[in-house]
């Protein structure tokens, strides 16, 4: 009976008085719509024994990509350097 949502920014959260938990940490990471990008940094995540919680992907359909990835706070670091950023 519970559902998640993920808000930028959090000033249009509160302005519709939602009830918000956290800050909770989260990467997003935008490429080129190359094939086969998703699966290489969540390659890199694993090799890093970085634990994700959730991950979600969008298109804009003319090249490029983009997904939100949240990792447990102890895995935040690894998760930075695993991906070089």
């Amino acid at each position: 009976m519970r559902s998640q949502l993920t808000l930028f920014p959090e000033d249009a959260a509160r302005e519709a008085a939602l009830a918000l938990d956290g800050p909770h940490a989260a990467l997003l990471v935008q490429r080129g719509d190359e094939l086969g990008a998703f699966t290489r940094n969540h390659a890199r995540l694993y090799e890093a024994r970085v634990h994700l919680y959730t991950s979600a992907g969008v298109t804009d359909g003319r090249g490029a990509f983009g997904y939100r990835s949240c990792v447990r706070p102890e895995d935040d670091d690894r998760a930075v350097e695993a991906l070089g950023v």
